[in-house]
């Protein structure tokens, strides 16, 4: 009787083992298995995401950066022109006048001018090189050339037709000289002009330029082209 009653529970008590120890890890293995997709499959969906707003945000990136050099361009060349005026004022005390006070190199106004035993800087080094062109180097702008005269254009175009004045009063005497006056009809053309002179490689210069032809983000005096804007001491 005792065998009996021993057995079937011994039996029943092994089943559940064997039970227990041959399905319940397979169930455990496959829910982890299937966790691990789906955790996968959010890891994947998430990068595509991020990707999809990194190539949106690239152009924004890309012209907010230009927009920046363009900022810093500016600023450089005004005051390259600043230094263009304060050169030629000293060289007026120095017995020169016209082109022929104006500077012919961009080492002349790093140089700085001489006042008494001392040598006064009227550039800084940084200013003396273009961002927005390749090689770094400002395009030097003569004076009655083609370039100042479609500047001149641009200039009085933004102005609706009026000439700025030029307010420096020695470079005011010969302002005519430099940047011949033109006419703009109503059609907003202008009498031809003369491309003499634009040899920028040496010689005496009123203004500087980029060599950069792309379209700007920014505008100066209404002109959308990098190479179209003039540094100038003139109209100012």
């Amino acid at each position: 009787m005792m065998n009996l009653r021993v057995g079937p529970h011994h039996n029943m008590w092994v089943s559940d083992f064997n039970a227990s120890s041959t399905f319940r890890p397979t169930k455990i293995r496959r829910k982890r298995t299937s966790e691990s997709g789906y955790t996968l499959v959010a890891l994947l969906a998430m990068m595509t995401i991020l990707a999809l707003f990194a190539m949106a945000a690239a152009p924004s990136m890309k012209q907010q950066s230009l927009r920046e050099r363009e900022i810093e361009t500016i600023f450089r060349g005004e005051e390259v022109a600043n230094a263009i005026r304060l050169y030629y004022n000293y060289q007026i005390t120095q017995g020169r006048n016209g082109p022929n006070a104006l500077p012919t190199s961009m080492d002349q106004l790093l140089e700085g001018v001489s006042v008494g035993t001392k040598k006064i800087q009227i550039l800084r080094q940084s200013a003396a090189h273009d961002l927005l062109s390749e090689s770094g180097e400002w395009r030097l702008v003569k004076p009655r050339s083609g370039q100042i005269t479609e500047f001149t254009r641009s200039v009085m175009l933004f102005a609706n037709n009026v000439r700025p004045p030029t307010n420096d009063p020695q470079l005011k005497q010969v302002e005519l000289d430099m940047a011949p006056p033109i006419i703009i009809t109503n059609d907003l053309q202008s009498s031809p002009s003369s491309s003499a002179g634009d040899d920028d490689s040496s010689g005496p210069f009123i203004g500087v330029a980029t060599s950069n032809s792309k379209n700007s983000v920014l505008t100066y005096y209404g002109i959308d082209k990098h190479d179209a804007w003039i540094f100038t001491p003139l109209f100012r």
